[in-house]
């Protein structure tokens, strides 16, 4: 099998999969262009530890981490097979590479659930997830995606779910799709330009570099996975860029890939 890609998904709120308004049909269509992998490694924004956990869940929950949406979003249920021996294996690459992990059952949250839900909608692919740390630094992340990177050698697919701009104080939940905050365009045109180049020393330093940096991302954790999605990939990986638009004026709705 060729190496497959690491993604990084900005998953939105968590009615995307019942929202007509959200591109979900993107996401779909995302996951019917990729190598179909044999397993899935998520490390979501919402799953946060003080060292990387990873789950060895045989059949991970469906976990509803939110509240006050509609009733419809509780009765979702992704229930993909877990795959232990992959968050085993990610255990053992990191602490091989003197990163120090652990393992535990655990179910999905909604940063894994909802996108893989509209990606790969059969439930028919393993999946286990990896917690980031929100304490650390991008560095420690991207440090994290290059212990990672023999399973993309091995069938599996690297996801880190965030969000790519996430400032909620700042979102305006009656804007028009597409109405977005012009920091937003500016922030992300900085990202993508240093994606596309490789830079990834100004990646790593994204907070004193990036304009409206602290702006677009208060705190650190909807972004820290796409370090690990970076450091996933191959040196001279390829970037390709599905751009959804912005949403509630200051959450951009964009997926990266990282391919080769």
């Amino acid at each position: 099998m060729s190496r497959l890609p690491s993604l990084f998904l900005s998953h939105g709120a968590p009615t995307l999969p019942i929202d007509p308004s959200m591109p979900s049909s993107e996401f779909a269509a995302l996951g019917a262009r990729l190598p179909r992998p044999r397993a899935i490694l998520v490390l979501s924004a919402h799953w946060g530890t003080n060292v990387p956990v990873a789950s060895t869940a045989e059949a991970p929950e469906t976990i509803h981490d939110f509240y006050g949406f509609p009733r419809a979003l509780y009765e979702l249920h992704y229930r993909a097979p877990g795959a232990p021996d992959v968050a085993r294996q990610a255990a053992a690459l990191l602490d091989a590479a003197n990163i120090a992990a652990q393992t535990q059952p655990r179910g999905l949250d909604h940063g894994a659930w909802v996108p893989l839900l509209l990606m790969y909608p059969q439930a028919d692919v393993p999946v286990a997830q990896l917690s980031i740390q929100p304490h650390r630094d991008p560095a420690h992340h991207y440090a994290l995606g290059r212990a990672l990177r023999p399973l993309a050698d091995d069938g599996v697919l690297i996801v880190g779910s965030g969000q790519i701009t996430h400032n909620l104080r700042a979102a305006d939940f009656g804007a028009k799709p597409g109405d977005g905050d012009p920091r937003v365009a500016e922030f992300t045109d900085w990202f993508e330009a240093r994606l596309a180049q490789r830079d990834i020393e100004a990646l790593l330093d994204y907070r004193a570099q990036a304009p409206h940096a602290a702006f677009m991302h208060p705190t650190d954790e909807h972004l820290l996975p796409i370090f690990a999605s970076i450091g996933a990939a191959s040196d001279d990986y390829a970037l390709e860029i599905q751009s959804l638009g912005t949403y509630q004026r200051a959450l951009a709705m964009t997926n990266y890939v990282f391919a080769g």
